[in-house]
């Protein structure tokens, strides 16, 4: 007996963050961030209300971005079907977005119920992330140069070929300044860790290694993709101050472990999409043309190990539903 392959339903969750990426990307280079989260997530919610799933958000825009919809417990799908974790992140880069820069991308990631890790109010954690090459040869605790030399070594490249992608924040300056004294190049980004981390995994982007400390949702979101084609992130929860220290501590959050991918997301059954915004290393962006929008997306699933790129033409004239969604 030939074995029906099960449903892929990564195709359906390219379809929430095309249309959160086209309705974010009417925003961009205004100026106002808010309103184009609040475009993504009208947009990603409204199609996600679609999905033949039993899904709980994980992940959400709740505790770090405040946001009204699509928070951490909220239900989503049609409460048919199999139950899910589900992770999202409408704009991953809200602020390139407002700004017009490159790297905004929209993201969604599911895995079965109950897989999912929570920081709850800890919203930051210090990362490392590699792609499948440098797997299992990167450690957190050692010093910064002795990972840059083991991802070169892995990549077949001399250290100061090696690009290193770290957000542009005062608390990363200790990483800015290890790396450069490595020797090793350095791609600074405002915003947006999800994409930098995923664009260690595409040999063209240019990017070989993420450091340095970012959110904790897109920790949870980066884990996901990465466990789907084989990469790794080692992250640990960072404290902003006695406050988190304490919640930490009430919460039973070991802010000294190390936690691997599969304390990230403890499951097998993973599936992952991501849609391009304003474009960068890892996706291009959406481009407007008469009477549409063409969209840059990829899809992940873990169980197979199966990546898949998709450009698509979305004829607005026809998707009478969609357009006056996105053009409102």
């Amino acid at each position: 007996m030939v074995k029906v392959p099960e449903r892929n339903l990564a195709f359906e969750l390219a379809r929430v963050t095309e249309t959160a990426a086209m309705a974010a990307a009417r925003w961009q280079g205004r100026g106002d961030k808010e309103a184009a989260d609040q475009a993504a997530v009208d947009a990603m919610r409204l199609i996600l209300s679609s999905l033949d799933i039993d899904g709980t958000i994980a992940i959400g825009e709740g505790e770090k971005d405040n946001a009204p919809m699509l928070f951490n417990g909220e239900s989503v799908g049609t409460g048919q079907g199999e139950q899910w974790d589900v992770a999202v992140d409408p704009v991953d880069g809200t602020t390139l977005t407002a700004s017009g820069i490159p790297g905004a991308i929209a993201v969604i990631a599911l895995a079965e119920r109950g897989s999912m890790y929570s920081p709850g109010s800890l919203v930051y954690m210090d990362k490392i992330a590699v792609g499948p090459e440098s797997a299992g040869l990167i450690d957190l605790d050692a010093p910064i140069r002795h990972n840059l030399e083991q991802v070169a070594k892995a990549r077949g490249k001399d250290l100061n070929d090696l690009t290193a992608i770290i957000l542009n924040r005062p608390r990363n300056q200790r990483y800015i300044d290890e790396v450069r004294q490595a020797g090793a190049r350095i791609r600074l980004i405002d915003d947006g860790d999800v994409a930098g981390a995923i664009a260690t995994t595409e040999s063209h982007s240019g990017i070989d290694i993420l450091l340095g400390v970012g959110g904790s949702p897109e920790a949870v979101i980066t884990a996901a993709a990465l466990s789907c084609v084989g990469g790794e992130i080692q992250c640990q929860l960072w404290a902003r101050d006695d406050a988190e220290r304490e919640y930490a501590a009430a919460n039973d959050h070991d802010l000294d472990s190390v936690l691997s991918i599969r304390d990230l997301v403890d499951s097998d059954r993973v599936l992952f999409a991501a849609t391009g915004v304003t474009g960068g290393e890892f996706l291009d962006g959406v481009e407007f043309v008469r009477d549409g929008a063409i969209t840059h997306s990829v899809m992940m699933r873990r169980k197979t190990g199966s990546t898949r790129h998709m450009t698509s033409r979305h004829d607005f004239t026809k998707l009478r539903s969609l357009s006056a969604l996105i053009l409102d």
